[in-house]
């Protein structure tokens, strides 16, 4: 009898000319011998834009994928993707991980963005409107944060002539000028912010599973849970996923070969009786 796996990836970014992926049908050799997968945020692009056809036709695709694939597929939101579900986070193994897309990390959703400062002042509006038990609730700051989002406008997302996306794509990624200095500074903080996320509002987790940053990674943070982001279908740093098991958590590569994408060689592996021992202690 074979493990019961739950695969995890994310920031597929399905109809971006930026992705790799140019059809659903490429991630099929990811669903082989799984149970569940789960994709963690930006699958596609549903906020509004120029070409309102093409974002149904995304979704709609989508759809009909989730429907034919053999393993259960569980869509969590992203901030390119507020509206895809209902669900913003899962807590898996017994609330031993805990997997959310990772923009609720930052006051401004993209610190790195050109629409920074638009989006810190909505969040910051939007919440001194909740009471004081909202502002406690994540489940409050989620549905925050997907409203905010889902008021901000493709760009160079949503551009299908070839020249216009790039000179869109171009001016998102030099501008401001600064924007390299504020990913590093993203990069950087987001291991701790994720750590401290789940102490506020997930005790027990011992693993936080984000995308959003577009950076694959493993960091232990100083309260020693473990912080994996899973990339991005974007080039170029790539994408991983992680399979969670009965006994164990593994971090795996996904490469391209053939036109589809394919599992790649094992990044990091845990044993989750490690850290079921560790999760009564104090961080």
């Amino acid at each position: 009898m074979t493990d019961r796996i739950t695969r995890i990836f994310s920031d597929l970014h399905h109809g971006d000319r930026g992705s790799q992926l140019r059809s659903l049908a490429q991630v099929t050799p990811l669903l082989e011998g799984i149970d569940t997968l789960v994709l963690n945020g930006d699958t596609i692009d549903t906020r509004p834009g120029p070409y309102p056809e093409r974002t149904a036709a995304h979704r709609a695709e989508l759809e009909a994928f989730c429907r034919a694939a053999a393993p259960r597929i569980v869509l969590l939101t992203g901030n390119h993707d507020p509206d895809l579900s209902a669900l913003h986070s899962l807590d898996l193994v017994d609330g031993l991980v805990f997997v959310t897309h990772g923009d609720v990390l930052f006051d401004d959703i993209v610190p790195w963005g050109r629409d920074a400062p638009q989006i810190r002042e909505r969040l910051a509006a939007a919440r001194a409107a909740l009471t004081t038990d909202e502002q406690r609730s994540l489940e409050a700051q989620f549905a925050v944060y997907r409203k905010v989002c889902l008021g901000l406008p493709q760009r160079h997302q949503a551009e299908r002539d070839f020249w216009k996306y790039l000179a869109s794509f171009t001016l998102d990624v030099f501008w401001p000028i600064d924007r390299p200095l504020r990913i590093l500074r993203a990069w950087r903080e987001a291991p701790e912010r994720a750590a401290a996320l789940a102490r506020a509002h997930r005790p027990n987790a011992r693993f936080v599973i984000l995308g959003h940053l577009h950076r694959p990674g493993v960091w232990r943070a100083r309260d020693g849970r473990v912080i994996v982001n899973t990339g991005s279908f974007c080039r170029p740093l790539g994408s991983t996923f992680v399979d969670l098991m009965p006994d164990r958590i593994v971090v795996r590569r996904i490469v391209s070969r053939g036109g589809e994408f394919h599992p790649g060689d094992v990044q990091a592996e845990f044993a989750l009786a490690d850290a079921r021992g560790s999760r009564t202690t104090k961080p």
